[in-house]
């Protein structure tokens, strides 16, 4: 069984005035394997969910990872509204896009309007998608979220014990 490659870490990057932004190098290696129609010397795809109006963020996913949000969201039942909202926040509300061949993304600036995007923008691995953030949101926003949580936990818990307790439990 071959080794599942991740979106780990964090990195700023430099926005221009286009709305190119460079990926990093570790990310573009996630997309590729991520890509079935990937061989050398051909540009990764990737779509980019922008969502709803709470979300204020970027969700890039790989051709693979989006194509198993698609299975899950095809198996609802026709017509239903989970599949109809699920539809609209994952297809409609995204953008297919590839890499160039300087490794870069072009972000339009309907995405980049969307999130607050200038000059710097901030990737975050989250598994099995990446994140592409205004820097002073992710802090003001996420990392806030995060200290609250671990704030409310005992001195003596460490949050790995979530790892070993079953979904919902």
């Amino acid at each position: 069984m071959s080794r599942k490659l991740r979106f780990r870490g964090e990195s700023h990057h430099k926005v221009d005035g286009k709305g190119r932004v460079s990926i990093p190098a570790s990310f573009r290696r996630v997309l590729e394997a991520g890509d079935p129609n990937f061989t050398e010397g051909l540009n990764p795809e990737l779509v980019i969910v922008y969502g709803d109006s709470r979300r204020k963020y970027l969700e890039c996913y790989t051709v693979q990872a989006i194509e198993e949000v698609d299975e899950k969201i095809e198996a609802l039942p026709r017509g239903s509204v989970e599949r109809k909202m699920l539809q609209r926040l994952f297809n409609t509300q995204s953008h297919a896009t590839s890499v160039d061949e300087t490794g870069r993304l072009v972000l339009p600036a309907k995405l980049r309007d969307k999130i607050g995007l200038t000059s710097e923008a901030l990737f975050t691995g989250a598994g099995d998608t990446f994140q592409i953030w205004e820097p002073s949101t992710y802090e003001s926003e996420e990392l806030a979220a995060t200290e609250e949580w671990l704030g409310e936990l005992p001195d003596d818990v460490d949050p790995l014990i979530f790892l070993d307790q079953q979904p919902g439990g």
